[in-house]
This record gives structure tokens, C-alpha cells and sequence, in this order.
């Protein structure tokens, strides 16, 4: 019986401890590459439920489609698109700070790394 009582009162307890704070990644962002010396940029309009993020970017160069993960302040996304008629994967991982997501990219294809930030784009 106590065992039962401990268990519901931790299950209450839980259910009114703040949720984690991360902040939702839902919304454009604005997003600066740095590949291999070659500077781009593109906007991203991404869509967070819970852990999964899906979405969509577009560039001067082209558009493509991401899904990822979010946990805690990490973050993690894979890019597809086409270059030149090719298919073209790169993976962010990044770190959530205050108002912006930084970190690096790989280019699976050309086996090339990169850095990346994002920020809040405005509408």
C-alpha cells in the first residue's frame, strides 16, 4: 500500500514540474553555412513536435526537405535536396543557445565539413 501511495504521489509530482526548457525550434530560421571556403545562405521553416523536427529550406540554389531530433540544447538534422541533378545529404548538429543554433555540418556526398548558424528569421 505505501509503495502504491509513493508511486501516485511521484506521478503527481511530475506532472507539475515545469517542462524542460528547451525552446521549440517551430518557425524560419535563417540559416549561414560555411563549406570547404564556400559561404551560403538559405531559410528554413521547420516544425517541432516533441523530440521530431520536419520541415522545409530553400536557397537561391535550391530547395529540399529536413527531419531531425531535438534534445535538451542538442539538435540534429538531416538536409536533402539535389545538386547539379545529384542527390545531396548533409547532416547539422548543433547546440541551442539563446536565440540561435550553432554548429557543424557534414556534406555526406562530397565528404566535406562546414560550420552552420541559424537564427530566427523574420517574416
Amino acid at each position: 500500500m505505501k509503495a502504491l501511495l509513493f508511486s501516485i504521489l511521484l506521478a503527481g509530482a511530475a506532472a507539475i514540474l515545469p517542462a524542460d526548457d528547451t525552446p521549440s525550434l517551430t518557425g524560419k530560421w535563417a540559416i549561414h553555412t560555411s563549406i570547404n571556403g564556400n559561404e551560403s545562405d538559405q531559410v528554413c521553416t521547420i516544425e517541432q513536435k516533441g523530440p521530431d523536427l520536419t520541415g522545409n529550406c530553400s536557397s537561391d540554389q535550391g530547395s529540399g526537405s529536413i527531419t531531425g531530433k531535438v534534445d535538451a540544447k542538442k539538435v540534429t538534422w538531416t538536409y536533402k535536396s539535389t545538386y547539379n541533378g545529384n542527390p545531396l545529404t548533409a547532416i547539422y548538429n548543433g547546440t541551442i543557445e539563446t536565440a540561435k543554433i550553432t554548429g557543424g555540418i557534414s556534406v555526406v556526398e562530397f565528404g566535406v565539413d562546414g560550420s552552420f548558424a541559424a537564427t530566427p528569421s523574420k517574416p
